[in-house]
Parts: structure tokens; sequence; C-alpha cells
């Protein structure tokens, strides 16, 4: 063993592998932490942070779980039943049903939103605040989605457990460090709230799309996601501007 990870100290391709890897679960679990700022802004100020950390916390124990799987998860990408000719796995289900949670969740913020004086129905959320237990529940259920997902990619790309290992831990790390203050900037800003839930019906679709074989580069999703961020943040810039020449003259 001692060897072996000595020889993938001293191997160029390892750290190519290690950076490449790193960079790639840092990217894909913007989709996570997305989330989980949006939720656990309905909590009590109090318990926000302690409700992101364990969120965060579980999306690292469920990745290194998964991890000490890995024939296991390699099998989930094997069809298991097929429906008018197209198989399905165990890994594209679960892609779709996270998918649909994230759609359905993101269409109960978004009418919530829109609507001050929303009605007795399927999306209303006036009636209760939503509690840490049941925050918590549904930012572990995204977790197991994002993480499967995120450890297929990671067996993708190196064969070396222990390159998978440090990509993870780092992405789960800067995921930690940025929750705060992500969760902060979107709950200051209305209109980033809206995008964000955008973002989520946008990440939900893919899922889905995943789920039934529709391949969706993940580079034209987070290619529109930051072109969608950056003309916002030139609308907030522009907004405090006339803001500041109001206060002026």
């Amino acid at each position: 063993m001692t060897e072996y990870l000595a020889s993938l100290i001293v191997d160029p391709n390892a750290w190519v592998a290690l950076a490449t890897l790193v960079a790639m679960e840092i990217v894909l679990g913007i989709d996570n932490l997305i989330f989980i700022s949006v939720l656990t802004n309905k909590l009590p100020p109090e318990k926000r942070e302690n409700a992101r950390r364990i969120g965060i916390g579980g999306a690292l124990i469920l990745r290194l779980l998964l991890l000490g799987t890995i024939a296991f998860i390699i099998g989930l990408t094997q069809p298991v039943f097929e429906v008018f000719g197209k198989g399905f796995s165990w890994r594209d289900l679960i892609l779709i049903t996270g998918g649909l949670f994230l759609v359905w969740k993101a269409t109960k913020e978004i009418h919530h939103s829109v609507d001050p004086d929303p009605e007795h129905d399927l999306f209303d959320t006036s009636q209760a605040s939503l509690s840490v237990s049941a925050a918590i529940a549904q930012i572990l259920v995204l977790d197991l989605v994002f993480s499967v997902d995120s450890i297929i990619t990671a067996v993708g790309m190196t064969e070396h457990i222990p390159i998978m290992v440090i990509a993870v831990c780092a992405a789960v790390t800067v995921m930690l460090l940025a929750a705060t203050p992500l969760a902060n900037f979107i709950q200051r800003n209305p209109t980033i709230v809206m995008l964000a839930l955008a973002f989520l019906l946008l990440i939900g679709t893919t899922l889905i799309a995943e789920g039934f074989g529709a391949h969706v580069p993940k580079g034209y999703i987070y290619a529109a996601m930051a072109f969608s961020a950056l003309v916002e943040g030139l609308n907030m810039l522009s907004r405090r501007a006339r803001r500041r020449r109001s206060a002026a003259g």
C-alpha cells in the first residue's frame, strides 16, 4: 500500500488526474450547493448554518461510502429493465427521481414567490414553516442523487481510489466554505432567489433527460448558468447606480 501511494505521488499523470477531478467535482457540487442554499434559507436564521453543515457533511459521507463500493456503483449503470426497447439502470432511475423532485421543489418555491396570497393547494407553503429535520431529509435525498452522479463521473476519469477520495474531500471543503456566503447573498437579493430557482429547474430537467438517455453536455448547462448570472450581476449594478443617483439628486 505504501509503495502504491508513493508511486502515485511521483506520477505526473496522477497529479494531472487529481487536478482535473478536483475541478470537475467542484463544478458538479455547484448544483448541490444551490439547492442547499435555497432550502436552508427557508429555516429560522439561527438554524440555517447548522443545517448547511449537516447537509454538506452528509454529502461527504455519502460520497465516501459510495467510493467504498465502487463495484456496486459501476453495477448501477447496467440496465435492469427495458421499456419500448430503452434500457433503464438504477442510475437512470435515481437521476429521474431526483430530477422530478428538483422540478417539483423549484416549481413549488417559484409559485410561492410570485403569488402574494397563495391558496390552499399543492404548492401552498404558507401554512407551516420548514422544519430542520424536513430540510435535512430533502438535502440528503438530493445529496444521494448528486453523489451517485459525482462518483460515476470520478470512476470514468481515474481508476485510483486515493485520487477520488482527495478530489471528493477537496470539493466538499469548497462547498462547506462557500455555503454560508452563497446563501447570505441569495437571501439579500430577491432576484437572485428566482434565478437560483430557475437554475434548479434547469438542473432537474437535465437530470431527467440524462435518466432517459439524452446526454446533455454539462458545459452547455454551466455556460448558460454563468451567462444568466452575469446578466443578473449587471442588472444589480444598474439598480445600485440608479439608487446612488436618486440619493445624490
